[in-house]
C-alpha cells in the first residue's frame, strides 16, 4: 500500500528587476526567486482535493506584491519578508522556503565618475540566498555565490598524485588552474549585515586563490575557506564547490614547434570535481 511522504510544491524562476529611485541616484537590482511551501496539501496528492492550493500563479503575483512594498537592501532581507507573506496569510502553510538569485549589475564609471542610472553586468556569477522558516520557528538563512569564474596561471602544481596501470597524466609544476566555484555559507548569528559579509568572504576567497601556492584545487579550496572564515566571524561554515576546468598542454611537434607552457586547449568536459565544507 502506498502513501504519501515528504512534499512540497511552489513555483520556480520568477525574475523580477527592482530599481530604488533616489534623488540623483538609482540602484537596480535582477533577481529570480523560487518559492517552495509545506503544510496541509496532503489531499491534493492523494484525494484530487485543491481547496488548500494555493495557485503558483497566486505565489508569482506575491512575490511581485511584496517587492513593490519592501524594504530590503539584500535579497536575504527580501527573502524573509515574502515568507513572512505566505505564512502569515495560510494557516495551513507550515514552512516556507524562499531562494533568490541575484545577477552581478554594477554601476558604470564614466572618466572615473559613477554614472547615476547606468549599469554593466559584472561577470557570470550571481550572488545567492536561500531562507527557510516553520510556523513558529526562526529563519535559518544561507547564503553564497555561484559561478565564480577564475582562473590563474602560475603558483599552481600537481605532483606526488597515486599512480596505477591506467595513470597518464604527467606531474605538472605550472600549469593553469581554473575553476567556476560555488560557495554556500550559514551563519552563526541571527541577522548579521548580510551584503558586508558577504563582500568579506568573496574578497577573502579571490584574494586567497591568487596568492596561494596550490599543489591541489583541494589545497586550494581548503585555504579558501579557512580565509573566509577568519574574514567572516558571524558565519559558522562555509562548503565550497570547485570544478577543476581542465587547460590541456597543446602539442605543436606536428608542426615543428615547442610548448614551452604557452599554447592550451581549454576544456570543461570531463573536469575534475572537488567540494568540500570548512567549519570551525
Amino acid at each position: 500500500m502506498a502513501r504519501l511522504g515528504e512534499n512540497c510544491y511552489g513555483k520556480s524562476r520568477v525574475r523580477l528587476s527592482r530599481i530604488t529611485r533616489r534623488e540623483g541616484l538609482h540602484e537596480f537590482n535582477e533577481w529570480t526567486v523560487q518559492v517552495l511551501l509545506e503544510g496541509d496539501f496532503d489531499a491534493s496528492f492523494t484525494g484530487a482535493d485543491n481547496s488548500k492550493v494555493l495557485p503558483t500563479d497566486t505565489m508569482k503575483n506575491t512575490v511581485y506584491h511584496a517587492a513593490r512594498q519592501s524594504t530590503a537592501a539584500t535579497i536575504e532581507e527580501f527573502a524573509m519578508e515574502l515568507g513572512d507573506c505566505f505564512l502569515s496569510r495560510h494557516s495551513h502553510i507550515s514552512k516556507a522556503g524562499i531562494g533568490i538569485e541575484e545577477k552581478a549589475w554594477e554601476r558604470v564609471m564614466t572618466d572615473g565618475v559613477p554614472e547615476p542610472a547606468t549599469f554593466r553586468l559584472g561577470g557570470p556569477e550571481l550572488q545567492t540566498a536561500h531562507a527557510m522558516r516553520g510556523k513558529n520557528g526562526v529563519w535559518a538563512i544561507q547564503s553564497g555565490v555561484d559561478g565564480l569564474t577564475i582562473l590563474k596561471t602560475a603558483k599552481s602544481a600537481f605532483t606526488g598524485f597515486l599512480q596505477d596501470r591506467l595513470t597518464t597524466l604527467k606531474s605538472a609544476t605550472d600549469r593553469i588552474l581554473g575553476t567556476c566555484a560555488r560557495a554556500i555559507w550559514d551563519y552563526a548569528a541571527p541577522r548579521p549585515d548580510y551584503a558586508q559579509a558577504r563582500e568579506r568572504i568573496v574578497a577573502a576567497l579571490l584574494r586567497t586563490f591568487a596568492a596561494h601556492d596550490s599543489m591541489s584545487m583541494q589545497h586550494t579550496l581548503f585555504e579558501m575557506g579557512k580565509q573566509a572564515l577568519e574574514a567572516a566571524p558571524e558565519i559558522a561554515r562555509i562548503r565550497l564547490t570547485m570544478p577543476n576546468l581542465h587547460h590541456l598542454l597543446a602539442d605543436l611537434s606536428p608542426f615543428g614547434l615547442d610548448n614551452p607552457n604557452h599554447i592550451f586547449v581549454p576544456i570543461d568536459e570531463p573536469h575534475g570535481y572537488i567540494e568540500a565544507t570548512v567549519e570551525r
